[in-house]
């Protein structure tokens, strides 16, 4: 069975806690797009695990783990991660494979990368990682793949600097190919979990272009970042926060408004460590967006949404969700394409009572306190998607299933 995880929202939704919590059952994990502009945070039994690049389900003993089809892999950050895990104990050596279509970033892109956003006239807020140039090669048909390492002419092709970063790498990357299509074959009576990066919003065509990410982060690139079709996708989760983030430029209806709630605004933020684990910087915060969100189900065909940092509004009296959009005077409840309107965008909000008491010991859906499974009910009625998973904290226990996504 292969399951999809992806973010629901504009990244950093959770995914990466979520991934390591389904990878026990799992036999194969598949990170099938993005690059080192990704960032997962994992704390396990208090320790924290920062991934950029490897696969969460590294951290389980015996896990296979493959960099699919659909990422850009920066060789350098990719070693300096591999030794990290090995540092603190993890075994990768025989356990991490790459796919032999995988593109390769070479440091010259990190300039071009920063180079481009700042001539923009509005900067999309690039992470600086040689992403977007890595991607820009590859559909121009001038980049490199892993496969290509063996081929004298595309190689010669290469300025002299990349052949010399490339150097030092080139076995071990080789020795860590696979041709993923046959190996997904092989695994077709496995569980197998497909790890997307960014989020659905950041997506290339349906995110909120142009800020928006430069690989498939929707769940449809699953099927090609992982070297499968679109039938062999058995399910589809959605990681979704109790509230909106993003970072980086682009719209955001329900941002809190910094001058005038900037209480909440630190709140949330300081609370939930609402800061990048790839560049550290703040990230902006704002109401649940469920207009957004179930825009996000229909596109996706999203099966079973997780919900995540649910947690965060244990203290507080009321809770707030954006439910439509005031777009010059008018309603508006499908999320628009136009840049435009949804900087005109202003949330219309909905109250929820606060449920005034901890979340985190809570080890299934029954024992939440009333207030908070109405607030996970409104959700599942506005987006029409069942909310499946329920995260109330950081560690891997501090999460419960209502749906098995591994039972059909």
């Amino acid at each position: 069975m292969n399951v999809v995880v992806i973010g629901a929202q504009w990244g950093d939704e959770g995914k990466g806690k979520i991934v390591d919590f389904l990878a026990d059952d799992a036999d194969a994990i598949v990170r099938y797009s993005g690059g080192a502009n990704a960032g997962h945070t994992i704390v396990i039994n208090g320790e924290q695990y920062a991934l950029h690049l490897v696969p969460s389900g590294i951290l389980y003993p015996g896990k296979v783990v493959f960099l699919g089809t659909g990422m850009v892999i920066d060789p350098e950050a990719l070693f300096a991660e591999l030794a990290m895990l090995k540092e603190r104990g993890i075994e990768w050596e025989g356990r991490v494979f790459i796919s032999e279509r995988a593109h390769l970033v070479l440091p010259r892109y990190r300039e071009m990368d920063k180079t481009r956003d700042a001539q923009r006239k509005k900067p999309i807020g690039t992470t600086g990682r040689g992403i977007g140039t890595t991607y820009s090669m590859k559909s121009e048909r001038d980049g490199i793949r892993l496969a290509d390492l063996q081929w004298n002419d595309k190689m010669a092709e290469l300025e002299p600097e990349d052949r010399d970063f490339l150097a030092p790498y080139t076995e071990r990357l080789l020795a860590m190919r696979v041709n993923l299509t046959a190996k997904m074959h092989e695994l077709r009576e496995a569980n197998v979990l497909m790890e997307g990066a960014q989020g659905a919003l950041l997506d290339l065509d349906s995110g909120t272009y142009p800020y928006v990410s430069s690989g498939m982060s929707c769940s449809a690139g699953a099927a090609t970042g992982a070297g499968v079709g679109p039938r062999a996708l058995d399910r589809i989760l959605g990681v979704f926060k109790a509230y909106s983030t993003r970072v980086g430029n682009g719209p955001m209806p329900t941002e809190f408004d910094e001058q005038n709630q900037s209480e909440l605004y630190q709140f949330v933020r300081d609370t939930g460590r609402e800061y990048g684990v790839t560049t550290g910087r703040p990230r902006r915060c704002g109401y649940l967006d469920l207009v957004a969100l179930r825009y996000a189900c229909q596109a996706n065909s999203i099966d079973g949404l997780v919900l995540t940092h649910l947690d965060i509004y244990d203290t507080l009296d009321e809770i707030e969700a954006c439910v439509a959009y005031e777009i010059d005077g008018k309603l508006v409840t499908d999320f628009p394409a136009s840049i435009e309107e949804l900087n005109r965008a202003k949330p219309v909000l909905q109250q929820f009572s606060g449920w005034k008491a901890s979340l985190k010991e809570c080890r299934s859906y029954k024992k939440m306190p009333k207030a908070a499974r109405e607030y996970v009910e409104f959700i599942e009625s506005f987006t029409e998607t069942p909310v499946d998973i329920i995260s109330v904290g950081y560690e891997r226990s501090e999460t419960f299933i209502r749906r098995n996504p591994w039972k059909k």
